[in-house]
């Protein structure tokens, strides 16, 4: 309980404290101003700090992940998406992965009945997975709006796309809906299900409080409570065009939500969060499997004294006799 309750308590926390510095300590100069700039900066940092890191590891041999058949014999099939063995099936085999989610697409699960190992499908994690992210891509790249001058058309037929299903003014976004929707799905499968809920640790509930937290906020001040959305227009081009200003108006739930996203930017890099980038430079995943095609040598290989047999046998051969073992040479 303590692992879920830790997480909750710190986001609770963050809430408090940049709605006081809003209203009773008047630091909306601080969170509008000086806490987005430092975020971006450690968000930047952090990344190629990470990207940096993984780059220098090690990687001597191919270790892609497969479970298919590796190219053989021309008369055996190959499976070549679980087993690619070129660049171009590596390609694909990675599209799938990223935009699809392929590998979690195929995962089962597994259980005990009658003292026997079932296998069933598994597809209720890998829709919500799906629909999580691609909301939170959409509602991102809504929020671009905000920092360009001129709105590009693509962004206006997304949100026309987004908010189709009209109900009412303003119009409902259905990304907003189904973002709490996949966060809501994450967090209870990992209280729900056992197993999940052994291995889950405060890191994993964190980003889902925090997501949720910037979620509800953004939901509040859309249909709740109110913002002057021309004064937040007016800040966040300040910020992109290094000339910040502080606009009158704008109501302390923008700063609580703004304060939140901040956060997650500077927890991004160093949290489980990053795979968004890490699936990239995964070599269970980029690399192809043809080691039957090409050798591959340890680039770090540095020459070693071999002793081989000969040289043994000759060096304990007395010995060897008198304990009876056979020798190559007498």
């Amino acid at each position: 309980m303590m692992k879920m309750l830790v997480p909750l308590a710190a986001v609770i926390v963050l809430i408090i404290v940049s709605l006081a510095g809003v209203e009773a300590a008047g630091l909306e100069a601080v969170f509008g101003i000086v806490i987005p700039y430092l975020a971006f900066i450690i968000f930047v940092a952090g990344m190629i700090w990470r990207v940096i890191d993984w780059g220098k590891s090690p990687v001597p041999f191919r270790i892609p992940t497969t479970c298919g058949q590796q190219q053989s014999l021309p008369w055996i099939k190959q499976d070549k998406l679980e087993n690619p063995s070129t660049c171009t099936q590596t390609f694909a085999r990675m599209i799938l992965e990223v935009f699809f989610f392929r590998s979690l697409f195929r995962n089962l699960k597994t259980e005990l009945h009658d003292g026997k190992v079932v296998y069933g499908s598994d597809k209720w994690l890998w829709l919500f997975a799906i629909v999580f992210h691609y909301s939170f891509l959409v509602v991102f790249i809504r929020h671009i709006r905000f920092f360009v001058g001129d709105v590009p058309d693509v962004i206006h037929i997304l949100e026309a796309l987004d908010s189709f299903f009209q109900v009412g003014v303003p119009l409902v976004y259905i990304t907003g809906l189904t973002l709490t929707a996949g966060v809501l799905f994450l967090f209870l499968r990992r209280i729900v299900i056992p197993q999940v809920r052994y291995i889950s640790l405060p890191a994993d509930y964190f980003p889902l409080f925090l997501i949720f937290a910037i979620a509800i906020t953004g939901i509040l001040m859309r249909y709740f409570t109110k913002v002057d959305v021309v004064a937040v227009k007016n800040l966040t081009m300040g910020l992109v065009t290094l000339n910040p200003q502080i606009p009158q108006g704008i109501g302390s739930i923008f700063y609580v939500h703004l304060f939140l996203v901040c956060t997650l930017f500077i927890y991004f890099p160093f949290s489980k969060l990053v795979h968004m980038g890490g699936v990239f430079l995964s070599p269970t995943r980029n690399l192809a499997n043809n080691s039957r095609m090409e050798r591959h040598v340890n680039p770090w290989n540095y020459p070693v004294k071999v002793h081989s047999y000969e040289e043994y046998e000759h060096e304990f051969k007395d010995k060897m006799k008198k304990a009876g073992i056979p020798v190559e040479k007498e």
